[in-house]
């Protein structure tokens, strides 16, 4: 007989746990990277604006924001696996609608897949606190490689299934779905592993508790800044680059390229980082790294654009996977672990959400792409800053 662990699971079931995991985190990332490669097809059908289209990314990040405080409420009343089953077929719809046609389908689509991913991106960290605490650095590398993997595989086929395939970006982004829908029918056998627990406190008691710590804060802005700059990357840096005299699919293999290494930093930084009890020189290291690719990537003379790309997207991943390592390390339990997950990734998603819009407007005004670049090299000096903080060694 297979011994079992401080939660009733034996070695195999909670293996199966952890897949479930990971298809779960599979389709976090998708549904947005996909908008990105489309914006130009999206755009010559409905004639929308930059900062029209910015929101396209920007209004998940809003719905993140939004839901994310209020997870651990469903979580409290619903459980953690039924929480997430619900996200999922809410993530299928969401994906669906916003493929009908139509630009109240397209929007109302978008929000609605927001909100899902909400769930996911909130719960997962806490169900590593408390399924996989021993080995949270591994578990945190799968989880956010995954997630790295299926941005890249919409950032890479998004355009040529519109194109290529015939199905126009319509039917790129719907079948997206298909992922989704896998995920339903390998999560729901999980919900039965997932042992329920009553909650030792009120959602107002947690909340009032955390905000009140500066260490949480300097988590939501460092959890901001690096969501910030990912997604503005993932909304326009095929834009940027078509700006700079390159063709549409060279710009789009150029995304996919920077999530293909994103999925590099998920795996390594979450295993290195995991493995130290202070993280503050993983994020010099990572800090600098950035710095000096997006700064190469604002002169076109010096060419090597795939190196500059494939930095950033090293960094991208790895601050991501590291931030999401940072919730679990600074928590004591799994219920503080989804308290503060909520409550840093609504402030952080918040912040996020500025980016891509920001940077639409931006464009709308200079039709010059360097001052979004220019604007991610300061974000990337106030994540050295704050992550010297966020880096020590300390428990909320």
């Amino acid at each position: 007989m297979e011994e079992l662990d401080e939660n009733g699971l034996s070695k195999s079931t909670r293996i199966l746990l952890l897949v479930g995991v990971l298809i779960i985190s599979l389709n976090l990332r998708p549904a947005l990277a996909a908008i990105g490669p489309l914006i130009e097809l999206i755009s010559a059908d409905y004639q929308l604006t930059e900062a029209l289209l910015g929101l396209l990314t920007t209004l998940p990040l809003i719905a993140f924001g939004v839901v994310s405080t209020i997870t651990p409420v469903f979580t409290k009343k619903f459980g953690i696996g039924n929480t997430l089953l619900g996200s999922l077929i809410l993530l299928t719809l969401g994906i669906i609608i916003r493929s009908l046609g139509g630009i109240f389908p397209l929007y109302f689509g978008t929000i609605l897949l927001g909100i899902a991913i909400a769930f996911g991106n909130v719960l997962i960290p806490a169900l590593i606190k408390r399924n996989f605490p021993h080995i949270a650095g591994l578990v945190t590398s799968l989880y956010t490689g995954v997630m790295s993997l299926g941005a890249a595989l919409a950032a890479g086929l998004s355009f040529p299934l519109a194109t290529e395939f015939n199905l126009g970006w319509k039917g790129s982004l719907a079948i997206w779905s298909a992922f989704s829908i896998l995920a339903i029918i390998i999560w729901t056998p999980n919900i039965k592993r997932i042992k329920r627990v009553p909650p030792r406190r009120s959602f107002k008691v947690a909340i009032k508790k955390l905000s009140g710590s500066l260490l949480v804060w300097k988590l939501a802005l460092y959890m901001g800044l690096q969501s910030f700059a990912f997604y503005t990357v993932l909304a326009w840096l095929p834009s940027i680059l078509i700006g700079k005299g390159m063709d549409a699919n060279y710009a789009g293999w150029m995304l996919s390229l920077s999530q293909v290494t994103g999925i590099i930093g998920a795996m390594v930084i979450p295993i290195w980082a995991g493995r130290r009890k202070d993280q503050r020189l993983v994020i010099l290291v990572l800090s600098i790294i950035e710095i000096v690719a997006l700064t190469c990537l604002m002169i076109p003379e010096i060419g090597i654009v795939e190196l500059w790309v494939s930095m950033i997207g090293i960094v991208l991943g790895g601050t991501f996977g590291l931030a999401l390592l940072l919730i679990v390390l600074r928590s004591n339990d799994s219920e503080t672990a989804a308290e503060l997950s909520g409550i840093v990734q609504s402030i952080g998603y918040f912040i996020a959400a500025t980016g891509p819009f920001a940077v639409g407007v931006i464009y709308d005004l200079t039709h010059i792409w360097n001052y979004a670049i220019l604007l991610l090299i300061v974000v990337g000096i106030l994540k050295l800053i704050l992550g010297i903080g966020v880096g020590k060694d300390q428990k909320v």
